[in-house]
């Protein structure tokens, strides 16, 4: 047993091993029960405080209200609380939140690509009736969903992805506000065409792409002049997290402070990744692996930090032992769920000059698509 304290909820599941409650209960979908018996928890509990609660068939989540810390239960009267809610029905505030993506879709939707006729609209996108003609549902339910007033089912979500013709992370992202992995539930690593255009367009700027899993899907001859990305045969050497966390570079080096803005970055995608794609059972084996290898890892895993900027900087040696301190930003591309990491230095800097030479020696390719032995 386990629990995991999420949006002010403690979720209990019932799998062996340390994983994410997530990944967990999207293997093993199935009802929970708990008793004072059965328990050990990752972090500190009182199994003596925990009885076993009412279950709802078909329910593979048991919610347990936790107040005063990690330890007592929530009282009412002479009885403890226990919730039991299911995995595929959200609370009010899910509800909202999945209505007012829906409503941004369709607002930002262009309907000549739906097939509408164009004409003159006093307001963006299409309108309620056309999404709800194309989707095969009502306007006034389609009102319904964006006012949060209506949960909507898993083939209900995945129609009105299809009429607006949503990318994948859209999909993804609905399906996940709304409670439900998605259709296959696994990270896509297809290199699309706004990642290309990128590669290409910033061809002299040492860039890599990857998927939601940090899983490097492709590169540019710029990056592998840096040196730095020594192939090393394991199942995941492809993976930003996996390198920093389980194998670093040798020829990679931060400060202290760089290296814990790198490594939060790291942590944060990853629970994003495993939150929006319960599914693939590759990212789930690649976190316990990474949670029982890297200590560190496992630690930030349990107590999450804030991103506070989607940057570091780091100094790549090269083979001829000069070397040169980058700054690298993730960029989202989020049509794709994919990320883009740029690599620069400050102008007018000897690591500009130095990085203008380094690239300036290479063959110029401005796409290069990389193996993928990591999740999806």
């Amino acid at each position: 047993m386990w629990r995991c304290r999420h949006v002010g909820t403690a979720y209990l599941g019932a799998l062996p091993g340390r994983r994410s409650w997530c990944a967990d209960l999207a293997a093993q979908p199935a009802p929970v029960s708990i008793s004072s018996t059965e328990v050990q928890a990752d972090q500190p509990h009182d199994p003596d405080r925990i009885q076993r609660p009412t279950r709802l068939a078909g329910s593979p989540l048991v919610e347990v209200v936790f107040v005063g810390g990690a330890l007592g239960l929530r009282r009412s009267g002479a009885h403890e609380r226990h919730l039991c809610r299911s995995a595929g029905h959200t609370r009010a505030v899910e509800r909202h939140e999945f209505g007012a993506a829906v409503r941004r879709l369709r607002e930002s939707a262009d309907p000549a690509t739906l097939g509408l006729p164009v004409g003159r609209r006093r307001v963006p996108g299409v309108r309620r009736e056309e999404l709800g003609e194309l989707a095969g549902m009502s306007a006034d339910y389609v009102r319904r969903l964006e006012q949060g007033r209506s949960h909507p089912s898993a083939g209900v979500v995945k129609a009105i992805a299809r009429a607006l013709r949503v990318g994948r992370s859209d999909y993804e992202r609905l399906s996940a506000l709304a409670g439900y992995a998605a259709a296959d539930g696994q990270v896509p690593t297809d290199l699309g065409p706004g990642a290309t255009r990128l590669l290409e367009r910033f061809s002299d700027t040492p860039m890599i792409v990857t998927d939601a899993a940090m899983n490097v899907v492709a590169v540019n001859s710029g990056f592998l002049a840096l040196e730095h990305w020594d192939l090393t045969g394991e199942r995941w050497e492809w993976n930003v997290a996996w390198r920093i966390f389980c194998h670093p570079f040798a020829a990679f080096q931060q400060s202290d402070a760089d290296a814990a803005a790198h490594e939060t970055i790291q942590v944060a995608q990853l629970r994003a990744a495993l939150l929006r794609y319960p599914g693939d059972a590759s990212l789930a084996a690649m976190v316990d692996e990474m949670r029982t290898r890297s200590r560190r890892f496992d630690t930030l895993w349990r107590a999450p930090r804030p991103v506070a900027a989607y940057e570091s900087s780091a100094t790549f040696t090269q083979s001829d032992g000069d070397s040169l301190t980058l700054v690298g930003n993730l960029i989202a591309l989020p049509g794709d769920d994919l990320s883009a990491v740029l690599l620069t230095a400050a102008p007018g800097s000897r690591d500009a000059d130095r990085l203008a030479e380094v690239v300036g020696a290479t063959d110029g390719r401005a796409v290069i698509k990389v193996g993928q032995s990591g999740p999806g």
